[in-house]
């Protein structure tokens, strides 16, 4: 097929929404697919010279559009101040853009793929020819017991982003995409459940992310046993330090295990605002010594981290994807996470512990959290078979098998 892929964010090299847009781009045409990519002509120099030295074939085209120069535009790299307007007003000249193009080239399916953002439009819809939305995220939200230990920041920005969901399903133009749309992919159930009902038979599950490349085996954790090596039962969290990214409740969960096990260590690699806040609520629940904080690392390095890891603690509260619990389980090791988001996709009973907090408050999350952990740390055949089952199903999430897969479904 002759696909018109619109990512505005795509570049190689990099992760977030470049990442995904490059990714299904290169995997799109690796499928044989004739592959037309509209993005921002501030993408073209990175993306022309990564083309220089690796080569995609001749199935994979780019066409580059922006502004004009009297719209905001980002300055030193700065994100203009109407971000979203900013956005707005790209989809409204690319489409113009992609019009003229289509006329000369004929596509046979329009594909939506960042932004990744079920609160924003597209409007290649207009195109008249079929048009796939997605996957798109959004709809993941923090459960009101679990926003307790927020700082007063992330109280107020997630009730903002509360109020600004409510208006996707009344909202005309993105009800106008949603419509149409011949295909709707979201990246969880909470995102599905912000589109309105009668779009539901169209739209289905789908991470909008994949895993590149596998570690080496040698870095592939598989036979560490804490008890055995006498070495202390090593926790792992990856990513940023923000209040919804749950670290306040896995300080809290981390305090509970280390009174079965108190020699166990917490690594948390990363930073963010609020690092700070974290660290007194580490030093308030008298857990500083077992502890580790350490800034964001090389890949080589965080592999090696992974690797000397007992499990994975990712207790985010509303992230649509998840790479890093992608990379986790790629090295073999499982993973502990809430029920909400990307990871609720991503892990099952076979890789790890998901944690139901439908109908639960916060002590009752953070007492199942915890024995998820004492449950894996006292029963080392079951570590290792939860190991095993990382490893097998990663395969599933590799970005050929994601793009593949939902090209296979699709009937135009």
């Amino acid at each position: 097929m002759k696909v018109l892929l619109c990512a505005r964010a795509c570049a190689p090299n990099k992760g977030s929404e470049s990442g995904v847009g490059w990714n299904w781009a290169v995997e799109l045409a690796l499928l044989g697919h004739e592959v037309w990519v509209l993005t921002r002509a501030r993408n073209k120099p990175e993306i022309e010279e990564y083309l220089k030295i690796n080569p995609v074939g001749e199935n994979l085209r780019f066409a580059y559009y922006d502004l004009p120069w009297w719209s905001p535009q980002w300055k030193n790299n700065k994100k203009p101040r109407f971000i979203y307007l900013h956005y707005i007003l790209w989809q409204i000249g690319a489409y113009r853009f992609a019009r003229k193009l289509h006329s000369r080239i004929g596509f046979d399916l329009a594909h939506h793929v960042t932004w990744v953002s079920v609160r924003l439009p597209s409007f290649m819809g207009n195109l008249g020819i079929p048009f796939i939305f997605g996957p798109v995220a959004g709809g993941e939200r923090s459960p009101w017991p679990l926003r307790s230990g927020y700082s007063w920041r992330g109280w107020l920005i997630d009730l903002l982003r509360d109020i600004v969901n409510l208006f996707v399903k009344i909202d005309p133009v993105i009800n106008r995409t949603f419509n149409q749309a011949q295909y709707i992919y979201v990246t969880s159930e909470q995102t599905k459940k912000l589109i309105p009902k009668r779009y539901w038979s169209k739209t289905h599950i789908q991470l909008a992310i994949g895993l590149r490349e596998k570690p080496p085996p040698k870095t592939v954790n598989m036979n560490s046993d804490s008890k055995k090596s006498k070495k202390p039962f090593a926790i792992l969290y990856v990513g940023r330090f923000l209040y919804w990214k749950g670290i306040h409740l896995g300080l809290t969960v981390f305090s509970d295990f280390l009174k079965a096990y108190p020699d166990s260590q917490l690594t948390l690699v990363g930073g963010g605002p609020d690092e700070a806040y974290l660290k007194r609520m580490a030093g308030q629940l008298k857990i500083t010594e077992n502890v580790s904080w350490i800034p964001w690392v090389n890949q080589s390095e965080l592999s090696v981290l992974y690797s000397s890891s007992d499990i994975f603690l990712f207790p985010s509260l509303h992230d649509s994807g998840g790479m890093v619990v992608l990379e986790a389980m790629s090295h073999g090791l499982p993973v502990v996470c809430l029920d909400l988001g990307g990871p609720s996709v991503i892990v099952n009973d076979t890789c790890g512990r998901m944690i139901n907090t439908g109908g639960r408050n916060k002590s009752e999350v953070i007492t199942a959290l915890s024995k998820a952990l004492q449950e894996l740390a006292e029963n080392k055949e079951l570590l290792k078979s939860l190991r095993a089952g990382a490893l097998e199903r990663i395969n599933i999430f590799d970005w050929s098998v994601i793009v593949n897969r939902l090209y296979s479904k699709i009937k135009i």
